[in-house]
């Protein structure tokens, strides 16, 4: 940069020289009287100089940033607002005749099955071992009856309890002979057995039983 300054002043020092001696020239032309010839002269001989300044250099390059210049981080970036999209809502499509509804169909259940029979379990009252017990009210002979020889026969209707034995007796026909009706009551009571009656669930209930005792003597 000196370089080009130091050219380019001195092109203008010899500028500024050579129009000073044309100035000298041309006043001592114009004093001697040869300004005229002087000024030809000079046209002659003086060449015009264009002087032209070169151009200016390039600036020179920006220097390096220093070593222990901290690293700026990079700004931080939003991320961009979030765009809520609303969506229209769905058409509602109406009708404007509303259809009957539909018929409703009642259902009526099968009749449930009748239930099953019961199968009843009852039963009447009837004797146990009827010639045994019969043959020992036979041996038993009221002695009175006996004494006196009364025979006939006696209608008794007894009571048969839950257990099978004679609970109650009375005398339905009479033989005609008090022995022999008392007798028969009595021989009842005490040998008489039974299979007693059932109800319907099978369970041993209280019955009545009705027969004829035979007095007879051999």
């Amino acid at each position: 940069m000196a370089y080009a300054d130091q050219q380019m002043s001195g092109s203008k020092v010899t500028a500024l020289i050579i129009v000073a001696l044309i100035h000298v020239a041309a006043l001592y032309a114009l004093v001697t009287g040869l300004a005229y010839e002087a000024v030809q002269k000079v046209k002659e001989t003086v060449t015009a100089v264009n002087i032209s300044e070169p151009p200016p250099p390039p600036p020179p390059p920006p220097p390096p940033p220093p070593d222990d210049v901290p690293v700026q981080p990079p700004p931080p970036v939003a991320p961009p607002p979030m765009v809520q999209i609303t969506r229209p809502a769905p058409p509602i499509q109406t009708i404007p005749n509303i259809p009957p509804p539909a018929p409703v169909v009642t259902r009526v259940p099968p009749p449930a099955p009748p239930p099953p029979p019961v199968v009843s379990k009852a039963r009447g009252v009837s004797p146990d071992n009827q010639r045994r017990w019969a043959g020992r009210i036979q041996e038993n002979y009221p002695s009175r009856a006996l004494r006196n020889e009364e025979e006939g026969r006696v209608g008794v209707n007894v009571t048969v309890g839950p257990d099978g034995r004679v609970s109650a007796c009375s005398v339905t026909s009479s033989s005609g002979s008090s022995s022999l009706d008392e007798g028969a009551c009595d021989g009842m009571r005490r040998y008489a057995r039974f299979n007693p009656a059932l109800n319907d669930a099978g369970n041993p209930i209280s019955s009545s039983y009705s027969t004829t005792i035979v007095y007879q003597l051999n």
